[in-house]
């Protein structure tokens, strides 16, 4: 534990290898600083600030987005994928096998959030007392760190459950035997830092085009109602919504094919997003695009979308997110590209001799053959280096029509079924499906899948079926995985399974069996943590 959330030096705090498209994340690298003396103007703030901005994704994609990945690789929705390396720290958590404590990724992740908090309590420490005339950027800034040590550390609890709560600038000898708290307690430190940032955050209107991509009001709302979503605190989480949605701060785009496009980073439906940008020395872009890539076409195919996803949009007669969300092997066109032929072009001689004329996610080496079309960027608008850190596509973390389904979901857990329906429908009718007119556990189910359709790939799959019940009043992803589980008896039956599927496996289509409710509703503490701490920091059952 001791290596994971002490000081970074404050040159590391506040370097300049940071991912923005917006010029407040521009920043001069900076040499090593003495935190006593340092915080002396606006400007030594504001950087600090933008330090703690950095830490949403970090530099690379080993930190963050990695782990990011792996919690889609842990549900119905997708595969690791890749079939033609090493699955190393993919394999124990995607496919709930041992050895999970000493995963890679959950590592990295569980590290480099605390690395972010530690920032943000550097700042949320210092900039009060620092000589700032201007005190209501003053104001404003604390209320950034603050939301982002609350974003922080939810994305924590809803990995670990209840965590160490370091809210100061914790050495090596304050640490020691710290122990973890609550996971209502961690969410009770959740909500005060976001209701906090509420309070002094502006409204996204009242940004400059240069600090778009800084949070809101909007954002800190949308992030504690999804806390008080997650713990059923359905009234405090309505009220969150109806103001938010009342604002008018943000849209649904008319086309849901633009969601996801360079052209469409911070848009109106964008409540709060990761800033990219391409730039051809320090590497300020996306990684995902390739990661999650096919390798007949610079990818690294991690994280590639399931049959069972695939299947759920047709169930549902929807084909225009189905094909904004899926590119399959064969495809003979892919939405929104422009350049097919270029990018057949582009091919290997191998490939375009083996399989001509279509786009090629090669069965072999991909074991689905299918990738996201969200992260798909077409060969006209692909930067010069086209490779991981040079992609302008900002992440999309918060997005409107996850209000809309959230407040959908609210209300009709409060009994609401006539406004649920308003609000779900609004997401249903941008894709051009008709409207629903039904109550009770029907619409509960309803508004589940179109959560799945309208927000697939995107990070929000696994925490819903691990907070949902069924009908059995157990979690939902207890009747997803596991040796009765619908993905896995599906898949481990050639008669259900899809053909490509079936074909390789080198990713074995079992996965989830071994997925065991006792232990899986969350991800173990990384064994360094527990070690680190003496003892002190107790594992997560099962593990």
């Amino acid at each position: 534990m001791k290596r994971s959330i002490i000081a970074l030096s404050l040159s590391a705090l506040l370097t300049a290898g940071l991912s923005s498209c917006s010029d407040f994340l521009e920043q001069p690298v900076l040499g090593q600083e003495n935190l006593d003396t340092y915080f002396q103007s606006e400007t030594d703030c504001t950087k600090a600030i933008t330090g703690c901005y950095q830490s949403i994704f970090y530099d690379d994609w080993w930190q963050i987005a990695k782990f990011w990945n792996l919690t889609g690789m842990c549900t119905d929705d997708m595969w690791m994928g890749n079939t033609s390396q090493d699955q190393g720290d993919y394999l124990s958590l995607a496919h709930y096998t041992s050895g999970g404590s000493s995963n890679g990724a959950a590592q990295n992740f569980w590290q480099f959030r605390y690395k972010g908090i530690y920032r943000c309590n550097v700042a949320i420490n210092h900039i009060p007392d620092a000589p700032i005339a201007n005190t209501e950027l003053q104001k404003r800034l604390i209320g950034e760190a603050k939301f982002l040590r609350g974003y922080f550390y939810f994305d924590l609890a809803r990995n670990f459950g209840g965590l160490p709560l370091i809210l100061n600038e914790a050495m090596p000898s304050d640490i020691k035997g710290i122990t973890r708290s609550s996971l209502a307690d961690t969410y009770a430190q959740v909500e005060k830092d976001l209701k906090d940032a509420i309070e002094v955050l502006p409204k996204r209107s009242a940004l400059s085009s240069s600090d778009l991509g800084r949070a809101t009001k909007g954002a800190a709302q949308g992030y504690l109602a999804k806390v008080y979503l997650y713990q059923e605190k359905y009234a405090e989480a309505e009220a969150l919504l109806k103001d938010i949605i009342a604002s008018g701060e943000y849209e649904l785009l008319s086309d849901f094919g633009k969601v996801w496009a360079i052209e469409s980073n911070n848009s109106k439906e964008g409540l709060f997003e990761v800033q990219y940008t391409y730039d051809a020395t320090y590497g300020l872009g996306a990684s995902l695009p390739i990661v999650s890539g096919s390798r007949d076409d610079s990818g690294w195919s991690w994280g590639l979308p399931t049959a069972n996803l695939e299947k759920a949009f047709i169930d549902a007669g929807d084909n225009v997110r189905l094909k904004w969300t899926i590119i399959k092997h064969g495809a003979t066109e892919i939405a929104g590209e422009d350049n097919f032929a270029g990018l057949l072009a582009g091919y290997s001689e191998a490939i375009k001799s083996t399989y001509p004329n279509i786009f090629v996610a090669s069965p072999g080496n991909h074991k689905s053959a299918r990738v996201s079309r969200k992260f798909y960027i077409p060969v006209n608008q692909r930067p010069a280096t086209f490779n991981k850190g040079y992609i302008p596509q900002n992440h999309r973390l918060l997005r409107y029509a996850d209000i809309l389904l959230m407040y959908a979901e609210v209300e009709n857990a409060l009994g609401k079924d006539g406004e649920a329906l308003i609000y779900l429908n609004k997401v249903r009718n941008r894709v051009q499906l008709p409207d629903l007119t039904l109550t009770g556990n029907k619409l509960r189910d309803a508004i589940r899948t179109e959560r799945r359709l309208e927000l697939a790939l995107e990070g929000e799959r696994l925490y819903d079926i691990r907070r949902w019940k069924g009908d059995d009043n157990k979690p939902l992803v207890c009747s997803i995985m596991g040796p009765n589980g619908s993905f896995v008896k599906a898949n481990t039956n050639q008669a259900t399974a899809d053909p490509f599927e079936w074909a390789n496996q080198k990713e074995n289509s079992n996965k989830g069996y071994y997925f065991d409710e006792k232990r899986d509703l969350l991800f173990p503490i990384p064994i360094s943590e527990v070690t680190m701490s003496e003892g002190t920091i107790e594992q997560n059952p099962g593990y």
